[in-house]
């Protein structure tokens, strides 16, 4: 799987975002944008866009929100994330789908984790570029971002862990009140929960890593963006 690295022009003030592209978007109609943990875009979130790129045969991006940057310990990350310009972090996510889709490519998902979770909604929330989005253990908080979710007018697959303690993000009583406002909403959405904590489809995580969570949720995601994007 080839990997290549591009600058995306977008309207986030930090100027153009650079991105790691597996696959080629000139000759396949299908992509997905993979968003990265607080870390940043580390070798792992890389592995696992080449994976899902490799599962599905479709074209995937990783957008670099940090501009180079990666954290190396939960500090250095937290410290990265409160510094996020959210609004721009979703202007560089709707860039790469406008660029995927100047490439020839005719629909993009958009999936991600924790952090990259709570884009993946944001974008399809704020902006018409995203066909699907497929968020993991991440919602958008009021305080970084303001998102009406009547908005959703795409297709949304919904992944968290039901022993999930990050309060106010993506815990039970989170994850069950962006569910009713997708029912209320009337919203074409998917929800599904696992026994397992936050950031169970991190395999550099053992702490959290579930495999059996993993290899069920990501199934689900394959099968969930073969239906949509084709």
């Amino acid at each position: 799987m080839s990997q290549t690295k591009v600058e995306v022009p977008s309207e986030n003030p930090l100027g153009p975002c650079p991105a790691y592209v597996f696959g080629d978007p000139k000759t396949n109609e299908s992509a997905i944008i993979v968003i990265q943990e607080w870390w940043g875009v580390n070798e792992n979130i890389k592995d696992v866009a080449k994976t899902i790129a490799e599962k599905t045969n479709f074209v995937t991006v990783v957008p670099d929100l940090y501009r180079g940057k990666v954290a190396l310990d939960r500090e250095t990350a937290g410290h990265y994330s409160k510094d996020l310009n959210w609004e721009g972090a979703v202007q560089d996510v709707d860039a790469c789908a406008r660029f995927l889709k100047a490439q020839g490519v005719k629909k993009v998902g958009a999936t991600g984790f924790c952090q990259g979770g709570a884009l993946s909604i944001a974008v399809v929330t704020l902006y018409k570029s995203v066909d699907a989005a497929a968020p993991f253990y991440g919602i958008p908080r009021p305080a970084n971002l303001t998102c009406d979710y009547k908005n959703i007018t795409v297709p949304i697959q919904c992944h968290f862990g039901e022993k999930d303690h990050a309060v106010g993000f993506s815990s039970p009583a989170d994850y069950e009140a962006f569910r009713a406002k997708l029912q209320d909403y009337k919203s074409n959405y998917e929800f599904y929960t696992y026994d397992a904590g936050h950031g169970f489809a991190n395999k550099t995580n053992p702490e959290n890593f579930n495999e059996a969570a993993y290899e069920l949720s990501f199934s689900r995601m394959y099968a969930f963006f073969e239906n949509n994007l084709k």
